[in-house]
């Protein structure tokens, strides 16, 4: 096992009520901005809570966080904040509007030329506005760590700070039961991925995190067709968001290589054709897998066995059934295993690969192994 410092100071309130708790979370003399997206949190209860909760306090809201969060939109409240002296962020919504929440946090007080060379140049961030969210949509662990990811037009970019990690974070699962079935499918699969991008590596003999990884991909393969069948089914809802939660705290990534290679390269599917987070992940991985079978292979007979219990067979039909258990994984939850199943082809990849070399993701993967053409094999092996 590597070596590693390991600190998660997010108070986690988590189960039905508790987004009440935010009352003595948020300090009183604290005037707060409340971020959220599209309007759900009206229609589904959650805003009546949080203007419960809030009472006591000198608020104001800001809307139209989008789905992957835009730049431009997040400056809009950056600006607002300036100027009217908010102190303090509550981000009510999915992984997006944290995301963005975080962003906005470090942005205000950025004394750079422009707030986008936080995450395009990697900039120092020295203070943040500090926040708290009420997650409605497990998917990205955003809600209990450090990164965020926010995109400008077609380029969607990440950074990572300890200064706008949540202090508290609401789970209620009841707050996810108006979810859809795409975006319930797609917060399974994304807390899927998060988890195989730190374990599906090379043995560093890390008994702990690995058994952790595991739990939680065993829990999502058993809750998340549950929900497919039933979206209302709410002990399924609670375990999958408390295993959402868990896929990116930074636990089971303490001491251990990762990878990270799958986001990197289903970002520029989302960035330049507009597909969803989690169904470039599920495009992506089964592809990323069979293409660098041989430097993760100790790994992945690991996750045949310990998963799928595979066990008979040479080692290569062993991790071809465990890539194909894994697809039918996906596709049990509605979500695309290949680049065809979206209707993009091989002339789609030239795209992709511009704007991955432009980003300078040239040497991905727990080894900086994945090159341009390697990175261009996996797309074509998910056509």
């Amino acid at each position: 096992m590597n070596n590693f410092t390991y600190q998660n100071t997010t108070a986690i309130h988590f189960g039905a009520d508790q987004i009440a708790a935010i009352t003595d979370s948020i300090p009183k003399d604290k005037k707060v901005l409340v971020t959220y997206g599209g309007g759900s949190i009206k229609s589904n209860g959650v805003y009546d809570q949080v203007v419960a909760a809030l009472s006591e306090h000198n608020w104001d809201e800001f809307s139209g966080i989008e789905p992957n969060p835009q730049y431009d939109t997040l400056m809009k409240a950056v600006e607002r904040i300036r100027a009217e002296g908010f102190d303090y962020l509550l981000a009510v919504g999915g992984g997006s509007v944290v995301d963005g929440t975080k962003f906005i946090a470090a942005a205000v007080n950025f004394a750079g030329e422009e707030a986008w060379d936080i995450l395009a140049k990697q900039a120092s961030v020295e203070s943040a506005i500090p926040l708290g969210c009420i997650m409605t949509l497990p998917a990205t662990g955003s809600e209990t760590n450090i990164g965020a990811v926010v995109t400008r037009g077609k380029d969607k970019l990440a950074f990572m700070n300890p200064l706008v990690r949540p202090q508290f974070a609401v789970l209620d699962p009841q707050t996810t039961l108006s979810l859809s079935e795409r975006q319930t499918s797609n917060g399974v699969v994304d807390a899927f991925v998060h988890v195989m991008e730190q374990y599906l590596t090379y043995p560093v003999n890390a008994k702990i995190q690995d058994r952790f990884a595991e739990g939680i991909l065993l829990t999502l393969i058993e809750e998340g067709p549950k929900l497919i069948a039933d979206l209302q089914d709410m002990e399924a809802r609670t375990n999958v968001m408390w295993a959402a939660t868990q896929a990116l705290s930074g636990l089971i990534g303490v001491g251990v290589p990762q990878d990270w290679a799958t986001h990197m390269i289903g970002h520029e599917l989302t960035g330049n054709f507009g597909v969803d987070h989690g169904r470039s992940l599920t495009i992506v991985l089964p592809a990323l897998m069979q293409v660098c079978r041989e430097e993760k292979k100790a790994k992945l007979l690991q996750y045949a066995e310990r998963i799928w219990n595979i066990t008979e067979g040479c080692d290569d039909a062993r991790i071809d059934a465990a890539i194909e258990k894994t697809k039918q994984f996906f596709s049990q939850m509605n979500t695309p295993v290949s680049l065809s199943e979206i209707d993009l082809t091989a002339a789609d990849i030239d795209t992709a690969m511009t704007s991955l070399e432009a980003h300078g993701m040239t040497k991905l993967g727990e080894n900086g192994s994945i090159d341009l053409a390697r990175s261009r094999k996996i797309y074509e092996t998910a056509l």
